[in-house]
């Protein structure tokens, strides 16, 4: 005997297993497991192969902070399975007094715990800087400093500063951009199909671009954390998150709901990719401020206002067809696609992290290669998407963002 399932299948009906209730059968394998996993603890059946051989340390150094000039913070991590002790600490080669702090009051950090190894030394701006970290058995983990600069550290002026950069840079930008709606209302289907792909090629290459920079940061997480892991798990993670808030959209379009068919929706999704991009260009800006790298800063910001204006487009084009959103909705768009720059900068004030920004990244990139697919039906809806002219438009929309990329790395 079957009855229907809510998603359109059916659940038979069965005698109970093993004569058990359900829940019992359905924690057995469970249980059955963890008998398995104690049994290897309580009987070692691995221990003949063990030459007695203790592991490796593998200490990581994740970034410095220079809070004034006769000061050096080095955050470090310990990714190994047992404790190491931090014994010595040498600068430019000569040994100096330390301070580890975040490690319970002494100079040991047990598996997988971070602390600040604090070094009152005099710096010179400008001047790369040697340090090495002397652990209890004599491994030695060695950083360099390149052109140390105070780190301006928290305040209010700073998170000021960030929220006036965020708006420069990430908000203005997109909405310049956005200007070219009416332009946009104007076009034929088969150039707006164009605008369409050209739109996909600028996101497509966000992902391309903030891929490879993922990977990058992630071989420089600490091992404990397992950064390509970690920058997988967000591309796959945002992915499937904004499928399934377009799969909601969908089913609430195939029931007859209006709003859901429009291309509102989309460009809300557009947005949402964009704003995850804006928000790791945020925290590029905002460490490289909290790291005193105040030039590079700058670059920064004049790179990326040129760089997020291509944005603007790709934001709108979705809605050039049908009513006119209200005015509300381009400022929701605008802020979406833009304002998570503002995000980004403050927790890139807080000090640079490995970890954060590959994983930022990732959902970026995840979320983007959604989007991308939305466009595609967008465009397949009414028009073939492998035509001459979308496929040219694709093309111009990487090639675009590729020298727009430049003043970003010049």
């Amino acid at each position: 005997m079957s009855k229907p399932n809510t998603d359109g299948g059916t659940v038979t009906q069965s005698s109970q297993p093993f004569g058990l209730p359900k829940w019992v059968v359905a924690i057995l394998p469970i249980l059955l497991l963890g008998l398995i996993v104690g049994g290897f603890f309580v009987f070692t059946p691995l221990s003949s192969l063990d030459t007695g051989g203790e592991p490796l340390p593998d200490v990581s150094i994740t970034h410095t902070t220079l809070p004034n000039d006769e000061t050096v913070v080095v955050h470090v991590t310990n990714n190994g399975p047992n404790e190491v002790t931090i014994s010595q600490v040498l600068v430019a080669e000569a040994y100096w007094n330390f301070d580890v702090e975040g490690a319970g009051g002494d100079n040991t950090l047990a598996p997988r715990e971070s602390a600040q190894v604090v070094i009152p030394y005099h710096w010179n701006p400008g001047w790369d800087l040697e340090v090495a970290l002397v652990l209890s058995d004599g491994s030695t983990v060695h950083h360099t400093i390149v052109a140390p600069n105070q780190s301006p550290g928290l305040t209010t002026d700073l998170l000021v500063t960030m929220a006036v950069i965020g708006l420069f840079v990430g908000v203005i930008p997109v909405v310049l951009g956005m200007l070219w709606f009416p332009f946009l209302q104007s076009m034929s289907d088969r150039w707006l199909h164009a605008i369409l792909a050209f739109s996909a090629g600028i996101l497509a290459f966000l992902a391309i671009d903030a891929g490879f920079e993922a990977f990058e940061l992630g071989a420089e997480v600490p091992g404990a954390f397992e950064g390509t892991a970690l920058v997988v798990l967000g591309i796959v993670g945002a992915l499937l998150a904004v499928q399934s808030v377009s799969a909601w959209r969908k089913g609430r379009a195939d029931a007859g709901d209006e709003r859901a068919q429009s291309g509102l929706w989309v460009a809300y999704l557009v947005a949402l990719g964009i704003g995850l991009h804006n928000l790791a260009e945020g925290l590029a800006i905002g460490s490289s401020f909290a790291l005193g790298r105040v030039s590079l800063g700058a670059f920064l910001v004049v790179g990326f206002m040129i760089h997020n204006v291509t944005e603007g487009p790709a934001v709108v084009a979705p809605v050039a067809r049908g009513e006119r959103p209200r005015l509300a909705h381009f400022v929701g768009l605008g802020v979406l696609a833009g304002a998570p720059v503002i995000l980004g900068g403050w927790l890139g004030s807080l000090a640079f992290s490995p970890t954060l920004g590959a994983f930022f990244l990732a959902i970026g990139v995840g979320a983007i290669l959604q989007v991308v697919w939305e466009l595609r039906g967008m465009i397949s809806r009414n028009g073939r998407v492998a035509s001459a002219l979308n496929l040219v438009t694709f093309l111009v929309g990487l090639v675009v963002m590729y020298v727009t990329d430049l003043f970003v790395a010049l």
